[in-house]
Order: C-alpha cells, then sequence, then structure tokens
C-alpha cells in the first residue's frame, strides 16, 4: 500500500458561487449554477481527502458557503487573494505554501467531479522529487486540469483555456522534464453544456452525476 511520502498539499481556487459556471447562462437558471459548482466542490474534496499521499488541502475562496463545506473535508480555508481570479489565487497559495516550507503543490479547479482519490494518488506517486513539474491536460487538450510544482512556486502558472501547452514549454524553458499524465476523471471539468453531456456519458458514481440526473439537466427541463 502506497504510503505518504511528501509534503504536496492542494490548493483548490473557489470563486463565489453566485458568479459559478458562466458559460452554462444561457441554458441554466443561476440556482442551477449555484448548486452544480457546490455539489462539484463536494466530489472534487471527497476526492483529495482521501489521497494517501497530500499532505493537506487548501481551498482558496471568499464564498461563505464554500468555506463551510471546506472545513467540512477537514481543509485549510484561505481567503488572501481569493477574489483576484484563478490565477492569483493559485499562485498566492503557492507562494504560502513555499514560505512555510511545503515540498510541493498539486493544484485543480473544484469543477472535475469526475475526479478519484485513486487517480489523485497516481499523480502525485509517479511525481519525480523536486524540481519537478507534471500537469493533466482538460478533456480537450487544451486546459491545465491539474499541476503539480516541486517546490510550490516552481513555475509562474497562468490558467486559461489554453493553458496547457503554455504551461508544458514553460517546464521546459526553465529545465525540468514536464510529466503529462492523461487521467479521465480528473481530465473532465464542467464549464459548458456539451461538458455536461460528456460527464453524464461516463457514468461516475458521484454526487455531481446524481445531481445531473435529478435536477432534469440532462433532459432540459431545468433549461430556461
Amino acid at each position: 500500500m502506497a504510503m505518504p511520502r511528501r509534503d504536496i498539499w492542494a490548493v483548490v481556487p473557489v470563486k463565489q458561487f453566485s458568479a459559478a459556471k458562466q458559460r452554462l447562462s444561457l441554458g441554466f437558471p443561476p440556482e442551477f449554477r449555484e448548486r452544480l459548482a457546490l455539489t462539484m466542490l463536494r466530489d472534487v474534496l471527497a476526492a483529495l481527502a482521501g489521497s494517501r499521499l497530500l499532505g493537506g488541502i487548501i481551498v482558496v475562496t471568499a464564498d461563505p458557503l464554500a468555506a463551510h463545506v471546506a472545513c467540512e473535508f477537514g481543509a485549510r480555508v484561505v481567503s488572501q487573494d481569493a477574489t483576484g481570479g484563478h490565477t492569483v489565487a493559485v499562485m498566492s497559495a503557492a507562494r504560502m505554501l513555499a514560505a512555510e516550507g511545503a515540498a510541493g503543490m498539486v493544484t485543480v479547479p473544484g469543477d472535475m467531479p469526475g475526479a478519484t482519490s485513486e487517480e489523485i494518488d497516481n499523480l502525485l506517486g509517479g511525481h519525480a522529487e523536486a524540481p519537478a513539474f507534471s500537469i493533466v491536460p482538460a478533456h480537450d487538450g487544451r486546459g491545465s486540469n491539474a499541476v503539480v510544482c516541486s517546490p510550490p512556486d516552481l513555475l509562474q502558472l497562468t490558467f486559461g483555456d489554453d493553458s496547457c501547452l503554455p504551461h508544458i514549454a514553460l517546464a521546459r524553458a526553465a529545465g525540468l522534464y514536464p510529466r503529462i499524465v492523461n487521467l479521465t476523471g480528473i481530465s473532465m471539468d464542467i464549464d459548458t453544456p456539451e461538458d455536461l453531456l460528456a460527464f453524464a456519458r461516463h457514468d461516475w458514481p458521484t454526487g455531481t452525476q446524481r445531481f445531473l440526473h435529478q435536477s432534469g439537466a440532462l433532459s432540459g427541463s431545468v433549461r430556461r
């Protein structure tokens, strides 16, 4: 059985739920999007909390409900730079972890509910000693759904729809050998109606899957 070998912390940036999933706004009402974001966050935190290789979890958020959920899973809540966007939140936490002497950071979004503890351990278990960089591309090959850096502030990460290849290039420019890992659950983030349908086809046993079926999202009954 794998045992913890590194002091690597997970960093999960979470925006205000009221502003969540704007790319679903044309088809789904705010109440649905907020509930979806909350349910996905619970699934992600459950996967992280079940990892045997993580040193801990940090949730960067200014949303009171997200902070409450984070505490349910034993996560540390940080509000500093939480409203500055995904990149700002992650890099602020990375600097904080580096200052505290943590060996590494894995940052993941709160909208990849198919992720499992086994995938997290797969990602961390193959991560090299510092300096080292690992990445899990999004299912479309464009985004960076999980990035592991040792030390935590190894690189100046910049997130967005097309961040994967630039992150790999950044690592190579720093003289690193980027480890690229394809993991089905981690790669499947949910941003668009098409993502919802793609996620549903996998039939993962998650809270998000149950929510989508119970809400009628897959049949179109919650649409405006």
